[in-house]
């Protein structure tokens, strides 16, 4: 194996900070890009403090850098303006990048970016992905659905769907198909890919074993969880309005949640698994991934 050095950004986030303790042990040197300096990190982690929508400490970051994990958005920064700032960021990122002579990025973002009638989350994903495809560095793009893990957001708006109302109201979204992937197989690939040279430049989409629909979704976690949600799908109410009612009872913030839902309408679905023969290892079923989620989010509370 070929140690390499490696940023990760986002690196305290949902998919960051379970990917940099699976690179540590795959024996990389891994730095981690943070806003603040006492950022909690594992062993061996080096920590740079800085911020992609501030350019002038990205060299520093960047510096003997092989390949850079970019994992970052938005949203979390407030609901107006997010696509500018994944914009921004993405420029400064690809022009620092350049100047450090970065070999190889590799990027997460969404499937169903493609077609018209894009939500804004997943037009800013796409747009994200072409400003660090123009970069003088080979980028791996990653398109994945619903990400099924405790602290995702996705995962934690179903959760307390489910868990919260006992009857929902829902519009016609609970009948558009989704491919979910168990945070574990996002975090397998994107290590893999680092692995694997043959991935370099490419875009994959990435899922799991089973394809649902967000009802099938919902109706299923319900019966591992002991729940039995009762859901009556009305034509008149649009994914934008029914993002106000799951704001109110998610944890999610509204600037991440309302974005998400009203993305709900496009199909989420692997369109080519190419990846399966290049990473290959037994995927893990929606019903085992919604398991390990809940047990993860016991532990930590």
């Amino acid at each position: 194996m070929t140690v390499r050095n490696v940023l990760v950004t986002g690196a305290t986030g949902f998919i960051g900070s379970r990917l940099v303790p699976a690179l540590l042990q795959a024996g990389h040197r891994v730095r981690c890009l943070v806003r603040r300096p006492d950022a909690h990190l594992p062993e061996g982690a080096e920590p740079v403090v800085g911020d992609l929508l501030e350019p002038a400490g990205l060299e520093r970051a960047l510096a003997g850098i092989d390949t850079a994990y970019y994992l970052v958005h938005s949203m979390g920064g407030g609901r107006a303006g997010f696509e500018r700032r994944d914009r921004e960021a993405a420029e400064h990122f690809v022009a620092a990048a350049g100047r450090a002579a970065l070999r190889r990025a590799i990027y997460l973002g969404g499937l169903g970016e493609t077609g018209g009638g894009l939500s804004g989350h997943l037009a800013s994903r796409r747009e994200v992905a072409e400003i660090l495809r123009s970069g003088p560095f080979a980028t791996t793009f990653l398109r994945a659905a619903v990400i099924i893990g405790a602290g995702g957001a996705s995962y934690e708006i179903i959760r307390s769907m489910v868990e919260r109302l006992p009857v929902m109201i829902t519009p016609r979204w609970v009948s558009t198909r989704c491919q979910p992937i168990a945070v574990g197989d996002v975090i397998r690939y994107l290590a893999g890919c680092l692995a694997d040279e043959r991935t370099a430049g490419e875009t994959f989409d990435i899922g799991g074993p089973e394809i649902l629909s967000y009802r099938e979704m919902m109706e299923r976690f319900g019966r591992i969880a002991g729940r039995q949600p009762f859901i009556v799908p009305v034509p008149v109410l649009t994914p934008k309005l029914s993002s106000y009612w799951v704001g109110l009872v998610t944890p999610v913030k509204p600037s991440i949640s309302m974005p998400l839902i009203e993305g709900l309408k496009n199909e989420v679905v692997c369109r080519d698994d190419r990846i399966r023969s290049l990473i290959p290892f037994p995927l893990t079923t929606f019903d085992r991934a919604v398991e390990i989620a809940l047990a993860e989010g016991k532990e930590s509370a």
